[in-house]
Order: C-alpha cells, then sequence, then structure tokens
C-alpha cells in the first residue's frame, strides 16, 4: 500500500467532556464572584437614593405642604400628614402629597422631626432621615443635613 493511502485514525473534532466541564467550572467560579460583589455595588446606590428623598425629593413634597397649610407638620403628626389631613388641617390641607408611607431602600421608615435640631437653617427647620442599612441611630444615617 502507498504510503500516502496510509490510513490515519483521526480524532473526531470538537470538545471532550472533560474540556466542557472544566469552562461550566471557569463559568461558574466566574459568576460567583461576580454576584459577589454585586452587594457593594449596590450598597452604594441605595445610600444614594435615600440622600436624593431626604435632601431633595421630601423638601418638594413638604414645602407643597407649607403652602397649602402655612407650616410643616408637627413631629407628632408626622409623615402621615402629607398622606392624611392632620386634625385642625381639613379646611387647609389640599393633599395627599404623597402616594404612600415611604420606605427608605432597606425597607426602613424614614423619620422625622419639626422642629428640627439638625437641620434648622438648610431645609426651613425640619429634620428628615433614613437610619440606614443597620436600621439603628448610628453614623450611618442618611440626613437631609449632610
Amino acid at each position: 500500500m502507498p504510503h500516502h493511502l496510509k490510513k490515519t485514525t483521526q480524532r473526531p473534532k470538537g470538545f471532550t467532556l472533560v474540556e466542557i466541564l472544566i469552562v461550566i467550572a471557569i463559568i461558574a467560579t466566574l459568576a460567583t464572584v461576580a454576584i459577589g460583589n454585586l452587594g457593594g455595588i449596590f450598597s452604594g446606590q441605595q445610600e444614594k437614593a435615600a440622600s436624593i428623598f431626604v435632601t431633595n425629593t421630601a423638601k418638594l413634597v413638604f414645602t407643597s405642604y407649607k403652602l397649602d397649610v402655612g407650616s410643616y407638620p408637627t413631629t407628632e403628626q408626622g409623615i402621615e400628614a402629607l398622606i392624611k389631613s392632620p386634625a385642625g388641617k381639613e379646611g387647609k390641607w389640599k393633599g395627599p402629597y404623597i402616594d404612600s408611607l415611604p420606605e427608605d431602600p432597606w425597607g426602613n421608615s424614614y423619620q422625622y422631626n419639626f422642629p428640627g435640631t439638625r437641620n434648622i437653617n438648610k431645609s426651613g427647620g425640619y429634620d428628615i432621615w433614613s437610619l440606614g442599612q443597620d436600621g439603628v441611630a448610628s453614623a450611618d444615617d442618611i440626613g437631609n443635613w449632610d
């Protein structure tokens, strides 16, 4: 048999099962690392969202309330005064000023005081803040005085 007509055994083209399993393992490892890092990315955005609410959104809503009623809600009336008219304010109140009681990005209620103690000059004297990720008064609180 001539040399050029010899049968050669060719390996079938494609990937072996072992090669496919190695690629899947590498992809799974990379996905695990990427998903683990997403928590850090989103937590910064949660703080930003809370900050935007207490400095911009709340200011607009409370200013509308004040223009109609004549003053900000008291601490006792709280943020609820934006949804339901406080006693004695029914004639001036033109709300609701918001659809529902807002929650911060961590699912906690925003805190409110009027007259405020930390933001006397910046927003007209009321304090509104998020307790932050830990949900308790601490250094991570995000308020309209920041």
